[in-house]
């Protein structure tokens, strides 16, 4: 299978605190040779400091001063990194069970995740709560690491037991493509390199995984929905006349022909151009960021959605959905919030609250309605206008959102469309 060089792949990790997540990527990030001169000197003057023989590799994801002063991660950090074969983003997200919210942060465009087990501690509830987040939103690949083979004699029979634990409980949630593969990050076992000291595993490290880690039938290729952001007139010479609509395509693939729909309004007409970087395209996907110009003359602005006559997405000014709650205040009942939806921008409340998920046990509570900081709950928001949706499974930018409070101006809710 051909892997696009320019390919990026975008991936999370999650695990309980003192799995060694950040010990992980900065073994990725070192073996791979992706660290700069002065990063390595200055986290070789650190581990000095704290009487480290060797490098701390956690140093090179753990920014914050708290997180260095008590060597846990509390914040997600971005990392990016290529390889000869791809390149890479990563959200090392904190394992606490109070940032649950820093977990959906950075794997909400995640393509991947690495959930890392403790081989001496095996499947915990945090394990259960990161699995079930990854599923919540719809992540397509899950890597589970058992790490620390290196503390328990990189015993297969350690392994292949946590692997059933896994197994047996992840059955329960929705999950494409789940891979085990056990490594010590502390000693770079399997993790760049094969592993000397675990011959009875067959499978490939996990750099290698993710070089190789097939994305592109991820997209939606089938709903095409491009969000205007900005209409585009120049009024300069040759552009004259040119009235265009800029934006990212969520989902599908426009070529110039094509019989459109306007929404909400519902005005139709085909597509004359799509220019990008001053050419005119044959076709245009996702995630591609282009002009569409149309044949006739429409009132469309920011907000509006242009999409293929023959495949719409529901317009509607009321859903249910999963709803993760962000903010240290409580949710407000039917308090105005303001909801972003792609570049639509409207005022929203929650209507309702059916029940909240105890991801730790998967079972719902349908008695207590009271939306704290990390709970995730089945609400009904209803909006002043029509926004343009599908389920977040079908379509995971043209199915989810955010809340906003209008008089802090903070993002205090995600939400997965159902």
């Amino acid at each position: 299978m051909q892997i696009d060089k320019n390919q990026l792949l975008r991936f999370t990790t999650a695990g309980s605190v003192d799995d060694g997540k950040s010990t992980l990527i900065g073994r990725l990030l070192y073996d791979s040779k992706a660290i700069f001169e002065d990063q390595l000197q200055a986290v070789s003057s650190t581990s000095k400091k704290k009487g480290h023989n060797g490098i701390d590799l956690a140093l090179f994801t753990d920014g914050l001063k708290d997180e260095r002063e008590q060597g846990i991660t509390i914040d997600v950090a971005y990392r990016y990194f290529t390889t000869p074969k791809r390149k890479f983003i990563i959200a090392d997200t904190p394992g606490h069970i109070q940032y649950t919210r820093n977990m959906v942060t950075g794997a909400s465009t995640a393509n991947a995740a690495i959930i890392l087990i403790d081989a001496r501690n095996g499947v915990i509830e945090q394990t259960k709560r990161h699995a079930f987040i990854a599923s919540l939103l719809q992540i397509p690949h899950i890597i589970v690491c058992v790490n620390k083979m290196d503390l328990v004699g990189y015993k297969e029979e350690v392994y292949e037991d946590i692997v059933h634990q896994f197994e047996e409980f992840s059955s329960k949630l929705y999950v494409k493509d789940v891979r085990f593969i056990p490594i010590s990050a502390l000693k770079g076992d399997n993790v760049v390199n094969r592993s000397e000291n675990m011959p009875w595993f067959q499978g490939a490290p996990l750099l290698h995984t993710l070089e190789h880690l097939h994305i592109s039938s991820d997209v939606n290729k089938l709903d095409a929905r491009f969000p205007v952001q900005t209409v585009l007139r120049p009024q300069r010479e040759r552009f004259i006349d040119y009235r265009g609509y800029a934006g990212r395509i969520a989902s599908g693939i426009f070529r110039p022909g094509d019989e459109i729909t306007v929404l909400p309004s519902g005005f139709t007409s085909t597509i004359k151009s799509i220019d990008f970087d001053g050419k005119e395209l044959e076709e245009a996907f996702a995630p591609m960021s282009v002009s569409i110009t149309l044949n006739d003359d429409i009132d469309i602005s920011r907000g509006d959605m242009l999409v293929k006559t023959a495949n719409q997405p529901e317009t509607v000014q009321e859903f249910d959905t999963m709803l993760c709650w962000l903010h240290n205040n409580p949710a407000r009942p039917r308090a105005k919030y303001t909801i972003m939806h792609t570049t639509n921008e409207q005022k929203a409340m929650i209507k309702d609250i059916h029940y909240k998920i105890d991801i730790n046990t998967y079972a719902r509570n349908e008695e207590d309605k009271d939306l704290q900081m990390n709970d995730i709950a089945k609400v009904k928001i209803r909006t002043t206008r029509p926004l343009m949706i599908d389920e977040y499974r079908d379509n995971r930018t043209t199915g989810s959102f955010i809340l906003i409070d209008d008089a802090t101006h903070e993002t205090v809710a995600a939400g997965m469309i159902m």
